[in-house]
């Protein structure tokens, strides 16, 4: 049963050695696909020799990993950020996918150490299993099949996983790992823990209300 790992990544020479270094150690009969949306450090050269196919194409997570989806040749297609690694392992990821679930994802966990993290990812869990949506960080998973005949993302520039969850959820429920993937806490320790949950679920609710993800966007990143 095998698995291509479609990595999308923009300026990550910091962590993509090491994460293709333990993704081919860890995954040996893995496909791994690396899908640079236009990095301008080294990126590029130092995950070249690492993966199996290095695509380029323009910026946009959803476009990055539907090319990737596009030309996986695995029976599964699992989407995964730089800065996050799966705690399953290859034997388990395989007995797993052995009941051919047409798509899910796995649990999370934060790399921080402190209380507050624990309880963000508690809620971040509770709430995908409740919702059938996941984020970016869960490592989505879906079979080639699945993911040729719906699609693939929505090409908008943000919330791109959850607008896929919810069109994939009204066919057949999302296949839970329980095992997490484990996750960067950077983003809430550089932003302050309050000041990023809060403005996670603005943009949620936000989205929820409808407001386009282009907007949506410019809010996130300052633009």
């Amino acid at each position: 049963m095998g698995v291509s790992f479609v990595i999308p990544v923009l300026n990550e020479e910091a962590a993509v050695v090491d994460l293709l270094n333990d993704l081919r150690t860890r995954y040996p009969s893995s496909e791994l696909i690396v899908v640079d949306g236009g990095s301008d450090d080294r990126t590029v050269p130092l995950a070249l020799p690492l993966c199996d196919q290095l695509l380029l194409t323009g910026r946009g997570r959803a476009r990055q990993m539907n090319l990737g989806g596009k030309i996986a040749c695995m029976a599964y297609v699992c989407f995964l950020h730089a800065d996050s690694r799966p705690g399953i392992s290859a034997s388990a990821l395989e007995h797993a996918l052995l009941a051919r679930p047409s798509w899910g994802f796995c649990q999370v966990r934060l790399s921080g150490e402190s209380l507050p993290f624990r309880i963000i990812e508690w809620f971040m869990n509770q709430r995908s299993r409740f919702t059938a949506v996941a984020t970016g960080d869960q490592m989505m998973f879906v079979q080639k099949a699945t993911f040729d005949e719906s699609g693939g993302f929505n090409d908008i520039p943000l919330m791109e996983d959850v607008a896929y969850c919810k069109r994939l959820r009204r066919a057949q429920s999302p296949f839970i790992i329980e095992t997490p993937v484990v996750t960067s806490s950077r983003r809430w320790e550089e932003g302050g823990i309050v000041a990023t949950v809060l403005r996670m679920w603005l943009l949620r609710l936000a989205y929820f209300l409808g407001v386009a993800p282009a907007t949506l966007w410019r809010y996130y990143y300052g633009r």
